[in-house]
């Protein structure tokens, strides 16, 4: 009889601490498995240093094993699970009959079911839904339905069609019997129904509630399809001519932003070149009292718009006062280049001695040079919009001239057409009115700032 030892040595396993005695069902079934464990123990393998994981990864496995060529389908991820036949008793399935409780011919049809399932309901009557018409006597329609324009028969159908039909009234005017009774509209069919409704839903409700009526408009409904089929009857003409108005719509809407947009503007630079000839005024009365102190209190708040706002300059340390001259950076390149021509026009220094006085002024000057420049862009522009209103107030005028009749008199060509005065007067009102609203300053004022907005003629040389 062969011993352990001859076993583990024609397999090639190393002997252990007892090698004496028979060999047993275990040693010879997990013999594969011991070697697998030995040789797993003894390969250990480190991952090289700078290679990531994932690269690591890729080129073998904890198995050393080699890379798969081709990708291979494994139990494991996200597959769908086939089914798990075990050794359990299938359920049986039967041929069994069924009637469908939505249909009331008595039909009977026949499927597979399970035979448990034998004797219940079909399952797919639920979804049988069915609207609740309601149900009237013959009292009822005598005390609160009657109708000079329906008879009881005639509602009557209309009701069974509603009953039958699920109230689709498409379908009901369709099938309503136009030859023994009245041709009745979709209309005529809904409010007649909607109206018993709530005549029986207001006269069976209990004392002291309020019932929720459903009213139907007619003759909104008429007037709605009535357009609709205007709507859709169009010619492609019409339909051409109503995109064109559109687009001139939008037209008008833009011009009108623009003018606002521009009389704000405007108005912003009014504003502010009273509010600096107020200022001037009231630093030269602080000057003359020789009341520097007041001078803070008394200065009125000047908008952005003022022309231009130089910076202060109160940081501790020394400071040239020839920094105070630099233009700020939010004044554009096209304003200084304004600025400086006509600086150079006037004969004026365009880097001048910076004493205090002379920094003070050319400061002030420069601002009401910007001013000037934007209130001359501003004219520049309502300048050209009153010439594009005027030619096409011209032309319209010239259009509707060649279509007046000729044989009438001069009399009543000139009830029909106004004269050229009255033409210059009426541009004239809708300039004005699309500039924007009455000023608030008085003339007065008004003088001041545009004497304050030309203060160039003052450095002019004689």
């Amino acid at each position: 009889m062969a011993t352990g030892a001859d076993v583990r040595d024609i397999l090639e396993l190393a002997g252990g601490d007892n090698d004496a005695g028979p060999i047993s069902k275990k040693d010879i079934i997990n013999s594969d498995k011991k070697k697998v464990k030995k040789t797993t123990e003894t390969l250990t393998f480190k991952r090289p240093e700078g290679m990531h994981r994932e690269v690591y990864a890729l080129l073998y496995s904890d198995k050393k094993d080699a890379p798969p060529l081709l990708p291979s389908d494994t139990t494991q991820g996200y597959r769908t699970v086939k089914a798990k036949l075990g050794c359990k008793k299938v359920r049986p399935w039967k041929w069994m009959p069924f009637a469908n409780p939505a249909r009331r011919d008595g039909a009977i049809f026949h499927h597979w079911r399970r035979a448990a399932e034998e004797g219940k309901d079909y399952p797919f009557a639920r979804f049988n839904k069915t609207v609740q018409v309601p149900v009237y006597s013959e009292q009822e329609y005598q005390m609160y339905l009657h109708d000079d324009g329906w008879t009881k028969t005639e509602t009557d159908h209309l009701f069974d069609l509603c009953k039958r039909f699920d109230l689709r009234f498409i379908v009901i005017h369709d099938r309503y019997d136009h030859q023994q009774y009245r041709k009745r509209s979709v209309e005529d069919l809904k409010e007649r129904y909607y109206n018993i409704c709530g005549k029986l839903t207001k006269v069976r409700a209990t004392t002291g509630t309020e019932p929720k009526i459903y009213i139907f408009d007619a003759g909104h409904e008429r007037r709605r399809k009535e357009q609709l089929e205007r709507l859709f009857n169009r010619t492609p003409e019409q339909v051409a001519e109503e995109e064109y108005l559109v687009q001139e719509l939008r037209k008008i809407e833009t011009r009108k932003k623009e003018r606002e947009k521009n009389a704000q503007d405007i108005q912003k630079l009014i504003t502010a070149a009273d509010t600096n000839t107020e200022m001037r005024r009231a630093e030269r009365k602080a000057t003359k009292k020789k009341l520097p102190q007041k001078r803070e209190t008394e200065k009125p708040a000047v908008p952005e718009t003022a022309g231009i706002k130089f910076p202060d300059f109160k940081s501790a340390g020394v400071t040239l006062r020839s920094q105070r001259m630099k233009l700020p950076s939010s004044v554009g390149q096209k304003k200084i280049k304004a600025i400086e021509q006509i600086l150079t026009e006037q004969g004026v220094d365009l880097n001048p001695m910076p004493t205090e006085e002379i920094v003070q002024m050319f400061n002030e000057l420069r601002s009401d040079l910007v001013l000037l420049y934007e209130l001359k862009q501003a004219h520049s522009n309502c300048e050209y919009e009153q010439q594009m209103l005027r030619h096409r107030y011209e032309a319209l005028l010239k259009a509707g001239g060649g279509a007046t009749p000729q044989g009438e008199g001069p009399s009543m060509d000139a009830q029909s057409w106004p004269s050229a005065d009255d033409i210059k007067t009426e541009a004239k009102e809708q300039i004005i009115d699309v500039v924007g609203a009455p000023l608030t300053p008085n003339s007065r004022k008004r003088r001041e700032s545009a004497s304050s907005s030309s203060s160039i003629k003052k450095v002019k040389k004689p």
